[in-house]
């Protein structure tokens, strides 16, 4: 028989696509009055990997992720999903969204992204979202899915999941030791 217990806190993760790089900083204010302060942020990486969101929010595209500092229960993921859909409505533009945000958690051992669409592959978490397992990390390194978006199975993101990663690490050991 497994013995349940609680779950190890995340490191909160946030993509961000959108057409005007200048938008973030506004975008990034809003999350950081209510997630704590950001402390990795990634390059700015071109998004070419489909035209889907084009139309709606127009081209060129570009992703960039913010790791925040404050570690979060995972089971916190559905109400920042929420949250983040209300700033993207906050921002729209005549009706259009001027930027997806993606918000996730990462763990040592995995990568997760919240959708609110449902799929196969996709367990519901409540308030209307899905969690997906994007990345999982072995032999060294995070390994993309079938299913893993392609901006994140590429090099660039996973090199700086990386990095959070790493920093994740550190967090974690310092809330562990506090706590014991």
């Amino acid at each position: 028989m497994s013995t349940p217990r609680p779950p190890q806190p995340a490191k909160l993760v946030v993509g961000f696509l959108l057409k005007d790089k200048k938008r973030l900083s506004v975008l990034a204010a809003e999350l950081e009055e209510r997630f704590g302060p950001v402390t990795l942020v990634s390059p700015w990486m071109p998004f070419s990997y489909t035209a889907y969101y084009e139309t709606e929010m127009g081209a060129p595209l570009f992703r960039r992720v913010l790791a925040f500092r404050d570690l979060m229960a995972q089971d916190g993921l559905a109400r920042i999903k929420q949250a983040t859909n209300a700033i993207e409505q906050a921002h729209m533009v005549e009706g259009q969204r001027c930027v997806n945000i993606d918000p996730g958690y990462l763990l040592l051992a995995r990568f997760v992204l919240a959708t609110g669409k449902n799929f196969s592959h996709r367990i519901y978490i409540g308030e209307g979202i899905y969690a997906e397992l994007t990345l999982i990390f072995e032999r060294g390194a995070f390994r993309p899915l079938p299913w893993t978006y392609p901006d994140y199975a590429d090099r660039p993101l996973r090199d700086f999941l990386q990095r959070v990663r790493s920093q994740y690490a550190g967090d974690l050991n310092r809330v562990l030791k506090n706590c014991a």
